[in-house]
């Protein structure tokens, strides 16, 4: 009943008269009885409810992105309803602590721009590295090949091989005369510790004589002779062992730095003596070949090489000669100072003669530390 009431109502003329004022029509009270009517059936049936679902929309609330804005008035068409999930804008948070609506601006973009700027630098720079590390081990992976192909080529006969005669000999004169000094400096240090061992021994000896001595007196004077002699030769084993110590120093200075200096340039040279009989061969083979375009190009840069290898072999040949003369000449100068004070402290040792010991001492200013010297005193002790 009510919905054949209301659809009458929706279907019924309204007139209007001349002045535009509605006029009076008997229906008029039935659409007004109409209306109570169907709002009392609507408080009936939402009386138990309206407090529930009151409830779920405050708690829930709308959904904005199902609202639609409605246009045309009623029983408009539906090209009217705008979804306002269509409607996009510029992106906003929300900060609820100061109640404010803060746009996201274009800073993000720009700072991501700048940190791929940067990440791309980084990358650039790290690929450069790479480049070059890469050309430095191609380059050392050819010269390795070369020099090992004219190793082989030169121990199985087939490869030919610079050689400088007398530099040659030279160069196996000190490497003989080295093992000859190492073998003097072994037999030095082992005279050294034997003799230091006998000194020590010589000291015990004389402490106790010499207690002895206060212990027995039938014997004090016989006891008391042994402990002076044996206290001065221990006296005089100690200058020697100054002297030899010295010596000792000096031939290993002479042998494991000056001599081991000239064989490390002497091995610099014979690996650039290597390296250019590599880079000449490789030349060489390219020479005999084809004379197109591409064989020219590789023969102008086996040029170059075998050019800068040639000025390496000959600057570390020229430092070798050099070194070999000024060794020769601070060899001589070295072992006849040496040998010399060797000679006179043994002599003085065996000989007795203190005083001439003490003055071989003097004359290569050798200067003893004195007795206890190693030892800490008592306050470093605390």
């Amino acid at each position: 009943m009510t919905d054949s009431i209301m659809s009458k109502a929706a279907t019924m003329e309204i007139p209007i008269n001349s002045n535009g004022d509605t006029g009076t029509l008997p229906e008029d009270d039935s659409l007004e009885q109409a209306a109570k009517l169907q709002w009392s059936l609507d408080e009936k049936v939402g009386s138990s409810r309206g407090t529930r679902d009151l409830q779920q929309v405050m708690v829930s609330g709308p959904n904005l992105n199902e609202t639609s804005i409605v246009s045309g008035g009623y029983g408009g068409t539906a090209e009217g309803i705008i979804s306002t999930s269509s409607i996009k804008g510029p992106a906003v948070h929300y900060n609820a602590e100061f109640n404010k609506r803060i746009p996201v601006t274009g800073l993000g973009s720009n700072m991501h721009h700048s940190s791929s700027n940067s990440s791309m630098a980084a990358d650039e720079a790290t690929r450069g590295v790479a480049v070059e590390k890469m050309e430095t081990m191609k380059k050392w992976g050819l010269n390795t090949y070369k020099c090992t192909k004219q190793m082989i080529s030169e121990r199985f006969g087939r490869g030919s091989r610079t050689v400088d005669l007398e530099l040659e000999a030279q160069i196996e004169v000190l490497r003989d005369t080295k093992k000859k000094y190492e073998n003097v400096l072994r037999l030095a240090r082992a005279l050294t510790n034997h003799f230091y061992n006998m000194v020590q021994t010589q000291h015990a000896l004389g402490d106790t004589f010499a207690d002895l001595s206060q212990k027995s007196p039938e014997l004090r004077d016989e006891f008391g002779y042994n402990a002076e002699t044996q206290k001065l030769l221990c006296k005089n084993g100690e200058t020697l062992l100054g002297a030899v110590n010295f010596f000792v120093s000096s031939i290993n200075t002479l042998v494991n730095k000056t001599m081991e200096d000239t064989l490390m340039t002497i091995k610099m040279y014979e690996n650039a003596r290597l390296e250019f009989d590599a880079y000449r061969s490789d030349l060489e083979e390219l020479s005999l070949g084809p004379r197109d375009a591409v064989a020219m190009a590789r023969i102008d840069a086996a040029q170059e090489q075998y050019q800068v290898q040639k000025d390496k072999y000959e600057r570390l040949r020229s430092d070798v000669i050099i070194k070999l003369k000024f060794l020769e000449e601070n060899k001589v100068k070295v072992m006849h100072k040496q040998l010399l004070l060797f000679h006179n402290a043994i002599s003085a040792y065996f000989a007795g003669n203190q005083e001439q010991l003490e003055q071989t001492l003097k004359q290569f200013n050798i200067k003893l530390k004195p007795p206890g010297a190693d030892k800490p005193s008592w306050l470093e002790e605390q």
